[in-house]
């Protein structure tokens, strides 16, 4: 199995941090976010490679932090050729791009690279293992006004997606889709024929809203809390208080 990260962001929010310099490689307690996120993932035993997706304006940065990186386990860069955020391929576009750049046949884990867990993925893994099908996780959200920003879940009693909208208008439920997704590699095929046939790209829960209606997928409840890094307030608050429980 191979690990895709998604890194080929701007982080305008983040400006002027992130101007010159990939939100993934900030640190955070001593570690970049991607270290955190690598390091925890690399324990599950089942990745043989990680590929980092970056823009063409911070892949440098990206090589000279893996040609550095004490994992044991491939790490490989790819530059999807963009320089600036309104030229951006979106997400769905990069994961296919890496694909056949790479021309990777494999299951795939997919993340955001900018966010930290108090949690191991590894338990995701297992479920995806278990499930033998694609997965994705899930987390109960209150706040309608948030529910409008996000991916938003309806699943049945055994956890498979019945459907799945990204930033509705009129959420049908409490369930937010996190950016980690388990696709099996018959699934991964289907990237173009998704695209073909209208689904988004911007953001990469676009795919699964597409998919969970032509193949089965599964949702695993989050066991813990993600911090998404989003703006300069954010990423202090984070340095200050978050403890990563999966080191």
């Amino acid at each position: 199995m191979k690990c895709l990260i998604l890194a080929a962001g701007y982080a305008t929010r983040l400006y002027p941090l992130t101007e010159n310099f990939p939100k993934p490689l900030l640190k955070v307690g001593g570690k970049t976010i991607v270290d955190w996120l690598i390091d925890d993932i690399g324990r599950s035993g089942e990745v043989d490679e990680f590929v980092i997706v970056s823009n063409h304006k911070f892949s440098a940065h990206f090589r000279n932090w893996a040609g550095s990186s004490s994992s044991s386990i491939k790490i490989t860069v790819v530059d999807d050729g963009t320089s600036t955020n309104e030229t951006r391929l979106g997400a769905v576009k990069d994961i296919h791009f890496a694909v056949e750049s790479l021309g990777i046949k494999d299951d795939l884990l997919i993340l955001a690279g900018d966010n930290l867990l108090d949690f191991s993925l590894c338990d995701f893994i297992r479920y995806a293992k278990e499930r033998n099908a694609s997965c994705v996780m899930r987390y109960y959200e209150q706040n309608i006004e948030k529910l409008k920003k996000c991916g938003v879940l309806s699943i049945d009693g055994s956890d498979r997606i019945i459907s799945m909208e990204e930033k509705p208008s009129v959420p049908q439920s409490h369930w937010c889709c996190p950016p980690f997704y388990f696709y099996k590699e018959s699934d991964m095929e289907l990237i173009p024929k998704g695209i073909e046939e209208g689904c988004g790209t911007d953001a990469p829960g676009s795919f699964v809203a597409w998919l969970c209606s032509v193949s089965p997928v599964y949702a695993m409840e989050m066991p813990g809390s993600r911090y998404d890094i989003g703006t300069l307030e954010s990423y202090r608050h984070i340095c200050e208080t978050f403890v990563g429980k999966v080191d």
